[in-house]
């Protein structure tokens, strides 16, 4: 029993990392008539910013969300008029884009306020939503094989300061949801710098590139968190529930339970009250067993150092659209603390992961990807500063808008990319 849920605990930590001696959205159409519009997602009472706000233009299967500063940037085909905003827990908002030629455009979202009733017909059995939640994932998510056009980005601190940063446009041809196959990616283009120098003595690499937001899709790959066998580690519960436009949310909390002492997880779950799909889920490591938690992360390190996390987040959210729901974006942050043997200071890094799908379709009928142009789970994304100097290097592809300190760390690889020439 213990050797495979050591097997289960390393595949749910969803990242590899490898620590070694230094050896030193899609926008819909494929013309240029299109019009990026930017913004920002706001409570409209309390003017507080909301993060991973889902971002979709409506008729068309083009999306993107919010940065953890309520920041979005989306680039519409010409001939669409408007695109919908959504936040659990809050009223969906239509902006029509003839009202805002050139402008920043800012989005404030009205809470939704629930009613008593509507909580108090909710079942006390936590655990046996749960089970029925995974029970209908076959018919809640698709059963075809999709297409998806996905924007990538990792970056890697040390301390405060960032040593890398990483970001790639990625075709996922996604397996059915009733399917063991595994997800295939394909890079279209991609972009890296690392400052070997802020690393030390130390090259930090993230492992698996894509794959680890991949992984993070709880509906294809239940093993990762929740299986039949491992309900029983878990304690389920109810929170308040809330609505996320007109459909009503039940809100889930889970933590270890008390008698398993191997690393699991805590957070919360969204799950759809009509159809009982897995909306969102946010959730930690336990990581009070340091030794534990840190080998399920650490493929290599030097023996003078001991490797441990502070910090394993994750964010997995999915979209509905006719009757289905398609997985839609993620998130990882990890936080790792490097102590020397022989020097008074420690090091932490910190690396966060995402991926949002900015387009999908069917793939009925395609040819498969060759194996020649498949990433490989292992992938270590290479470096290529060339297309930090170019600001037009995504073109007609929706990325994520950056954070302020991701924004300010690109200018600052512009500036050193501009003194070589």
């Amino acid at each position: 029993m213990a050797t495979s849920v050591n097997y289960r605990a390393q595949l749910t930590a969803l990242i590899v990392l490898l620590l070694c001696a230094p050896l030193f959205s899609f926008a819909g159409n494929n013309s240029e008539n299109f019009t990026e519009y930017k913004g920002i997602v706001t409570d409209k009472s309390t003017g507080k910013v909301l993060p991973f706000a889902n971002v979709v233009v409506e008729k068309t299967n083009i999306a993107t969300v919010t940065n953890t500063e309520g920041e979005f940037s989306i680039k519409i085909p010409d001939d669409i008029e408007s695109f919908s905003v959504s936040f659990i827990g809050y009223k969906s908002k239509m902006i029509h884009l003839k009202a805002y030629d050139g402008k920043r455009i800012k989005v404030e979202m009205e809470p939704i306020i629930l009613e008593l009733p509507e909580v108090s017909v909710i079942s006390k059995d936590a655990t046996a939503l749960v089970q029925a939640m995974m029970q209908k994932r076959n018919e809640n998510y698709s059963v075809n094989e999709m297409s998806l056009t996905a924007f990538y980005r990792e970056t890697i601190k040390k301390n405060r300061s960032y040593a890398s940063l990483s970001e790639a446009v990625v075709d996922v041809y996604k397996q059915p949801y009733t399917s063991y196959k595994m997800d295939v990616v394909k890079l279209y283009k991609s972009r890296k710098k690392a400052d070997y120098n802020k690393l030390d003595t130390l090259v930090f690499k993230l492992m698996g590139g894509p794959f680890n937001s991949l992984y993070l899709d709880l509906m294809k790959n239940p093993e990762m968190v929740f299986t039949e066998d491992m309900l029983k580690n878990y304690e389920f519960s109810f929170d308040r529930s809330t609505r996320s436009d007109d459909r009503l949310i039940y809100v889930i909390d889970f933590k270890q339970s008390d008698l398993y002492d191997e690393p699991l997880y805590y957070g919360k779950l969204y799950i759809d009250a009509q159809s009982l799909a897995l909306k969102s889920a946010v959730f930690k490591l336990n990581i009070s067993n340091r030794d534990a938690a840190s080998k399920m992360f650490i493929v290599k390190k030097p023996l003078s150092s001991n490797v441990y996390p502070v910090e394993a987040s994750y964010r997995i959210d999915y979209l509905e659209n006719n009757g289905k729901w398609y997985y839609g974006y993620s998130r990882i942050e990890l936080g790792l603390r490097i102590n020397w043997k022989k020097k008074l200071f420690n090091t932490t890094y910190y690396s966060t992961i995402e991926m949002a799908v900015t387009d999908r379709e069917s793939t009925e009928g395609d040819k498969p990807v060759s194996r020649k142009e498949r990433l490989r789970p292992t992938v270590v994304i290479s470096d290529e500063a060339s297309g930090f100097s170019d600001p037009d290097f995504w073109g007609e592809y929706n990325v994520i808008e950056p954070e302020k300190s991701i924004e300010s760390a690109i200018k600052k690889i512009q500036k050193q990319l501009q003194k070589k020439d």
